[in-house]
């Protein structure tokens, strides 16, 4: 199919449109790269904009991967759809983490993963949001919960993608780089936690 290239670079474009960057702007509170951790996130834009903006930044940011997935779904033939779904998932973090417009630095893939995987097993993004639940119930520490449920997530992907059957391979492996990537963004957030200097949810 032709449009393949055309369909990743629609995902990837998707999946570096700005909204922290483009959300604290509208609410007149600067640069959200220039305040807090810098990160264009939900939880920066959270904590140095607020709630509203936050949880706006949130539902957006996991949009962008669920709409680029969908658009695949659209797209493809039937025969190579949860290939390219895969792919497109992939493309979506990449260009949200990796952004043209921001010279390739941007966030760290969170909600745009939970968003990406909703279309493809949901039973699974269910599951790592309880886990993060559970996690920063405990300790008070969303990176940490991100970072827990960001790992078991191929995990998750495994147990529901088709229940008592192995997912096909490259499901797998689109799965675990993706969650690859999103731990590796948060290596700052593990030094902190690490040398005991990341900040907890009740905190500035």
């Amino acid at each position: 199919m032709n449009s393949y290239p055309l369909l990743l670079a629609i995902a990837y474009l998707l999946g570096s449109i700005p909204f922290g960057l483009l959300i604290v702007k509208l609410f007149r509170r600067g640069d959200i790269r220039k305040v807090g951790s810098g990160n264009i996130g939900a939880a920066n834009v959270m904590r140095t904009s607020g709630l509203v903006a936050g949880v706006i930044t949130l539902l957006l940011d996991a949009g962008k991967g669920y709409l680029a997935v969908r658009i695949a779904m659209r797209m493809a033939e039937d025969i190579d759809r949860p290939r390219w779904m895969m792919a497109a998932a992939v493309a979506a973090v990449v260009g949200h983490m990796f952004p043209v417009w921001l010279g390739f630095n941007g966030g760290k893939g969170v909600a745009t993963g939970l968003g990406v995987f909703f279309p493809i097993c949901p039973e699974a993004v269910g599951a790592a949001i309880i886990l993060w639940l559970i996690v920063v119930a405990f300790w008070r520490y969303s990176s940490l919960g991100s970072i827990v449920a960001t790992a078991a997530l191929p995990v998750f992907i495994y147990l529901f993608y088709a229940p008592g059957h192995s997912p096909p391979p490259y499901i797998t492996l689109a799965t675990v780089l993706i969650a690859v990537l999103v731990i590796a963004k948060h290596h700052s957030n593990i030094e902190r936690l690490i040398s005991g200097n990341e900040p907890r949810l009740n905190q500035r």
